[in-house]
């Protein structure tokens, strides 16, 4: 069975604008499918004057991605590894003969 993503797991973006990226999650919505990871997928929004924010402005947000766009960092972690074993073995098999032979 897969493993859930959790609050406070680290993750890595596969799919999307943020490719690649590695961050903390922040909260996970099950019903909707998405999380929101700091750093990832960040957004500007504007914020109107309030007697709380009285200068108002721009500030950073981050919006929820879908969960199938990104991967548990020791899953992802241990896929490339078994890849770059498998890759190594490749090229040992294809390396040339030497001019001696």
């Amino acid at each position: 069975m897969a493993k859930q993503v959790k609050k406070d797991d680290t993750v890595v973006v596969i799919a999307g604008a943020d490719k690649g990226k590695r961050g903390q999650v922040l909260r996970v919505d099950r019903v909707a499918a998405r999380i929101v990871v700091k750093g990832i997928n960040v957004r500007k929004k504007t914020t109107r004057r309030s007697a709380q924010n009285p200068r108002g402005g721009i500030e950073s947000v981050e919006c929820p991605l879908h969960i199938s766009n990104v991967m548990l960092e020791e899953v992802y972690n241990a896929r490339h590894a078994e890849g770059a074993k498998a890759a190594d073995a490749k090229k040992a098999d294809a390396a040339p003969a030497s001019a001696e032979s």
